[in-house]
């Protein structure tokens, strides 16, 4: 969706959050009290900028050292950021038990130990449940363990999925009919209208009926908040030109659905009541799956990624060249996507195993290659961990000679092949290809005729433009604009799979790069499983014995 993506990048926010409710148990916590057991309390940190900002703190439980406490922690669950989080576990003086947790001081009590985790390492579980060895401050093992479980609210799951059609829009065009879809924003409270979700763009039409549209509950927050329907004509330069627009609720929607009739689209601002109007065919709330119900149920995210080694990024022994390795340490711009992304998707991939392929560089005793691993010492595509990625693309750099020219083709239908043949013996794997890239490509119509094909597979595609080059191109592989790309014999691709982000646009800013490139992902694959109709796993529970004996059989 352009407008989300301009709207969060332009405005310094965020994509939209997954609320969890985190829950905490301990277990042989060490005894600090004389006469009597431990009464712990949990508290619980984020960690942000090197920073730990306390986000929650439990009850103090009276005399446990295997506390099972009630107070729960909400956090904002964000997939494309790393969250670490920190607990920390204190025993609470005697003195203190009738003075309100939040006004205990810390620094008063016994410290009994802390653990370290991930948020995204709590969703991955099978139960959302993880374990963790207690430390003391200097990270040494300390006796005791804890346990935090995260759930999703019930409102996370909760979503109304909508057919519109319109009759008699005003045509913009001159030589033909407009090219309308429509827009449905959130207006916040200072009336600033946040885009949410868009149709497809109906070609040559004035009575459009577009295909479903789902919104859930996170993104129109209750049923009579306030919403923005905008319907505009389509135009290829991003300057889509305003047919009109009328502002509602999901509780009129509906009972716009029950009476059949029209709601009038009115002129900028609502000056002027236009003939256009909006009608509803389907209105329907539905509980559907969820982002993390497929994740927690063993689904995987499987990362690979591609580098440009062509000459314009300049000889990688000068510090002008984008692939210069800095003595000092500091990262290149290749570097920095490498590691950014890899450092989020690492955890939705189990074995750690990453292809890793370069293009567009001439080999030691060979032709130019516009596919090859990274792994030269073994001649395998799978490297080991981010940190395998990150020596592969080092070693590579002084191996090869940065040749050209830049074609994506290769290494996207590489990627496809191997997104293909998993699709073909389960389908609990989703691939996602990273390709980092110095220039504009010189086989832009192969490129859309694999990305198409690749439409239809597990598979989504991240680009990252890094240096000065003039990007434009790029956004044309990116459906963002409008119009899902079409192939070469005008096969139109089956979802949107691609975004692209020039690193230079987005650096400085409070979002950075990797969440501009992971923002779309969670619904890509969403709208992947959703369509296949596949489902995450039901839980496997062990058969645990009755809580109660059986009455006697009489």
């Amino acid at each position: 969706n352009e407008a989300l993506d301009h709207f969060l990048q332009g405005h310094g926010l965020r994509g939209l959050y997954t609320p969890l409710e985190l829950s905490f148990s301990a277990s042989k916590l060490r005894d600090m009290d004389a006469l009597s057991k431990s009464d712990p309390m949990l508290v619980v940190y984020t960690k942000m900028d090197g920073r730990l900002e306390e986000i929650g703190r439990t009850e103090v439980i009276l005399n446990s050292l295997e506390p099972l406490w009630i107070t729960k922690t909400m956090i904002n669950y964000q997939f494309e950021i790393v969250q670490p989080l920190v607990f920390r576990i204190y025993d609470i003086d005697t003195k203190y038990h009738n003075t309100p947790v939040k006004m205990l001081n810390l620094a008063q009590q016994d410290f009994l130990g802390e653990a370290f985790c991930n948020l995204s390492e709590i969703v991955t579980k099978f139960n959302h449940s993880l374990s963790l060895n207690l430390r003391n401050g200097s990270g040494h093992a300390l006796q005791g363990t804890m346990t935090v479980h995260a759930e999703e609210t019930a409102s996370s799951r909760m979503a109304v999925e909508m057919t519109f059609h319109c009759l008699n829009l005003d045509n913009k065009d001159t030589f033909s009919k407009s090219d309308p879809f429509l827009r449905v924003s959130r207006l916040s409270e200072s009336a600033v209208a946040i885009p949410i979700c868009k149709t497809e763009v109906i070609n040559n039409n004035l009575n459009p009926v577009w295909r479903p549209i789902t919104l859930t509950s996170q993104q129109y927050s209750s049923r009579d908040d306030p919403l923005l329907v905008e319907c505009f004509d389509f135009d290829a330069s991003g300057n889509h030109e305003l047919m009109g627009a009328l502002q509602t609720t999901i509780a009129q929607l509906e009972n716009l659905y029950k009476s059949k009739a029209g709601a009038n689209f009115y002129s900028k601002k609502g000056q002027k009541k236009l003939k256009g109007q909006l009608f509803l065919d389907t209105f329907q709330e539905k509980v559907q799956h969820t982002f993390l119900d497929y994740i927690s149920s063993g689904f995987e995210l499987n990362f690979m990624v591609a580098v440009d080694f062509t000459a314009s990024n300049g000889d990688p022994r000068t510090p002008q060249s984008l692939h210069y390795i800095d003595p000092s340490g500091r990262l290149n711009s290749y570097q920095q996507a490498i590691l950014g992304v890899s450092e989020v998707l690492q955890f939705y991939d189990k074995d750690r195993r990453f292809p890793a392929w370069g293009f567009g560089a001439k080999m030691p005793q060979g032709p130019v290659s516009h596919c090859f691993n990274l792994n030269a010492i073994t001649n395998d595509c799978e490297v080991v961990g981010f940190e395998g990625i990150m020596s592969a693309y080092s070693s590579t750099l002084y191996s090869v000679s940065l040749s050209g020219p830049t074609l994506f083709g290769p290494v996207i239908n590489k990627a496809a092949e191997i997104a293909s043949h998993s699709a073909q013996y389960g389908n609990n794997r989703y691939f996602v290809l990273l390709i980092i890239t110095d220039g504009v490509i010189t086989d832009e119509q192969e490129t859309k005729d694999s990305i198409v094909r690749a439409s239809d597979l597990p598979l989504s595609i991240l680009i990252v433009g890094v240096g000065n080059a003039d990007f434009t191109q790029m956004r044309t592989l990116d459906a963002d604009l409008g119009k899902r790309l079409q192939s070469s014999t005008g096969r139109v691709a089956t979802r949107d799979i691609v975004q692209f982000v020039p690193m230079r646009e987005v650096q400085g800013g409070q979002v950075t790069v990797v969440q501009s490139l992971l923002e779309e992902l969670p619904g890509q694959f969403l709208e992947y499983m959703r369509t296949r109709g596949i489902k995450p796993q039901p839980p496997q529970h062990a058969s645990a014995p009755p809580a109660y004996p059986p009455p006697p059989q009489l």
